[in-house]
């Protein structure tokens, strides 16, 4: 008779980039941690910045991808095609400091299992990559790598001067590694590009336990940003950068032509670049529509500034919210829909790839448009918007469907089976 490894405890530790914040490689981080420590297992995290308990984290701040040494590495290696030898020599040099940090940190909480959370899929900081590849390599432990973005996803990463580097981390075509990806056809390209299996989780939320209910906390969160009793509050809970669709929500509102909708955007443009936020603000003058930024008033808990501004979460903005509108052009699987329908809110999504593939099967009822808006949708958000019996109904439902769909349960289910291969159970 076999053991079953999946129920054995384990000592793991996520490493990544960046661990802080509300990104989605970092809440679904903070998801997987909750199922592992369900599951028995102990969680411990190493990355450049971090937001997670101090005693059970380690700090190395050249992983972070801002770090000064390692923004000078990307400038040197992408857009060119040639690369100057005492880049190759940076490169080098701090992947052996990374890899004697990152082992020290293994030895320090005595891990025997490590989930590279997108530092080996997306070259952000190659060093890293190159680093955990050669820590699996050198000594042995087991490690899932949890795949978000992968660099053929990025255009941004194809002229570039490491392609070296980049067949050999991200993502690194192991065996002794077990490939997880957030969807079906990110898993598929990946086995296609590598020989190697990759298995398909996608992102998930605790559909067993509802949100709870705006309390008075939250629903301080219109007043603050500047909405008047009335108004509607219609959330784009993103970043703005491109690939997020900014210019349909703001086309929304003016079509939609009510004074009382309000398009809020949760977060600036991030480390993507300035233009593109500018682009909104001019097309947002073009057609006469205000939008406001909450990110003032946005933080990842609960409090107030040194000036007393009082600060909300994300959730207290889902809470409040009356709308979301969704309408990227791409995502690796869409972490503001899943949040959505966890806080009972009716959304317009857009027909981005992965929601044809891994979302829209599972007979979801939202509004969806494919790349621009009709008079048919519009009027579908008015509805929306107007008709509580019509909004409750759906929003039920879609809660319904993503519980069965898009659970911690899925998840618990999918990790048992990876912690049950021998690869990861040898090292135990």
């Amino acid at each position: 008779m076999t053991s079953d490894f999946s129920d054995q405890p384990r000592r793991i530790a996520f490493v990544s980039t960046r661990i802080q914040g509300t990104d989605g490689v970092s809440l679904e981080i903070e998801k997987w941690a909750d199922v592992l420590t369900r599951m028995g297992h102990q969680c411990f995290y190493i990355a450049g910045a971090s937001d997670r308990p101090a005693d059970r984290t380690v700090v190395i701040p050249e992983a972070h991808f801002a770090h000064p040494a390692i923004q000078e590495i990307n400038r040197q290696c992408f857009g060119r095609e040639v690369r100057y030898p005492a880049t190759g020599t940076q490169i080098h040099e701090m992947a052996w400091v990374l890899k004697e940090r990152l082992r020290e940190a293994l030895r320090q909480f005595d891990i025997d299992l490590i989930i590279a959370e997108n530092c080996v899929t997306i070259p952000m900081n190659i060093p890293l990559g190159l680093a955990v590849v050669e820590t699996i390599m050198e000594s042995g432990v087991s490690c899932i790598a949890h795949h978000h973005d992968f660099v053929w996803e990025r255009e941004r990463f194809f002229v570039n001067a490491v392609d070296d580097h980049l067949h050999a981390a991200f993502p690194p075509p192991l065996g002794q590694v077990q490939h997880v990806a957030i969807n079906s056809r990110a898993a598929k390209e990946f086995s296609r590009r590598t020989g190697q299996p990759c298995r398909m989780i996608p992102n998930v939320m605790d559909f067993e336990h509802p949100p709870p209910p705006p309390d008075e906390y939250s629903q301080g969160f219109r007043e603050s940003i500047g909405l008047a009793q009335g108004d509607y509050l219609i959330l784009q809970p993103t970043r703005i950068v491109q690939r997020k669709g900014i210019e349909t929500s703001l086309e929304l509102i003016r079509r939609i032509d009510d004074p009382r909708c309000k398009l809020v955007i949760t977060h600036s443009s991030g480390d993507e670049g300035h233009a593109y936020a500018e682009r909104v603000r001019q097309y947002a003058d073009l057609l006469g529509v205000e939008f406001i930024l909450a990110e003032p008033w946005i933080s990842g808990e609960r409090g107030t500034t040194p000036e007393g501004r009082k600060l909300y979460t994300i959730w207290d903005a889902y809470s409040d919210a009356d709308f979301v509108t969704y309408p990227s052009t791409y995502e690796g699987f869409g972490n503001a829909f899943l949040e959505a329908v966890y806080f009972k809110k009716p959304i317009l999504c857009n027909l981005y790839g992965i929601y044809r593939t891994d979302i829209e099967p599972c007979g979801f009822e939202e509004i969806l448009m494919d790349g621009f808006l009709t008079d048919e949708v519009v009027h579908q958000v008015r509805r929306m918007l107007t008709d509580d019996q019509h909004r409750r109904a759906a929003v039920e439902h879609n809660y319904k469907i993503a519980r069965q769909y898009f659970s911690y349960e899925r998840v618990e289910t999918e990790l048992r089976a990876l912690l049950a291969k021998p690869r990861l159970a040898a090292s135990h």
